[in-house]
């Protein structure tokens, strides 16, 4: 091999690995512990169809969650997309992101479309939770919660994502063109090697 020739090896070599921390970060919100396989959903909190998929992801969850890690990812794309990320994000740091998360989609209908970002209801939802407020506001606000979600967007683009939902399977984009589909998809994993 040349030089050039060991250069492309190692670029090569490494791919895989990049893409791997492209699709998951080591503080992507995970809303299932399973270590044989991962699920990856880039998401948008006031995404339509992010929120009718909602349901389907929680069956699976219920199902395969023993077994497969399912992992949250962040692509804003709404007025209030931004804000809700922050609000899942927050709650995440008090230990109930998985209570924010499905709480955002379950009650999209009450923030979601709407002309100005919507920030005092998602208080009102971590107020609902019992989550301490002023710890809350802090993590909100913070450049580093921001900093993640802007990450785990620029990781979405970076990997070809162009709209919500996008989901991987152990590193495979997943196209499925039904809820069935998608079902069956991850009923079909196998543990990819060293798993």
């Amino acid at each position: 091999l040349t030089r050039d020739d060991d250069d492309r090896a190692t670029v090569a070599a490494d791919a895989p690995q990049d893409r791997q921390e492209l699709l998951v970060r080591a503080d992507s919100p995970r809303l299932t512990d399973g270590d044989q396989a991962e699920f990856v959903e880039f998401l948008d909190f006031e995404c339509e169809a992010c929120a009718a998929l909602h349901p389907t992801i929680q069956e699976l969850k219920t199902t395969y969650g023993d077994r497969v890690a399912f992992v949250v990812r962040y692509m804003p794309l709404h007025v209030s997309s931004m804000n809700a990320a922050l609000a899942a994000e927050a709650a995440g740091a008090q230990g109930n992101y998985v209570e924010m998360h499905d709480l955002l989609f379950e009650r999209q209908d009450e923030w979601g479309h709407q002309q100005t970002p919507e920030r005092d209801l998602f208080f009102t939802y971590a107020a609902d939770l019992g989550l301490d407020m002023d710890q809350f506001e802090a993590d909100f606000s913070s450049p580093e919660t921001a900093a993640r979600i802007e990450q785990s967007e620029a990781d979405g683009r970076a990997l070809g994502v162009e709209g919500t939902p996008t989901m991987f399977m152990d590193g495979e984009q997943l196209r499925p063109e039904s809820i069935d589909d998608l079902v069956a998809a991850v009923a079909e994993f196998r543990p990819g090697p060293g798993r």
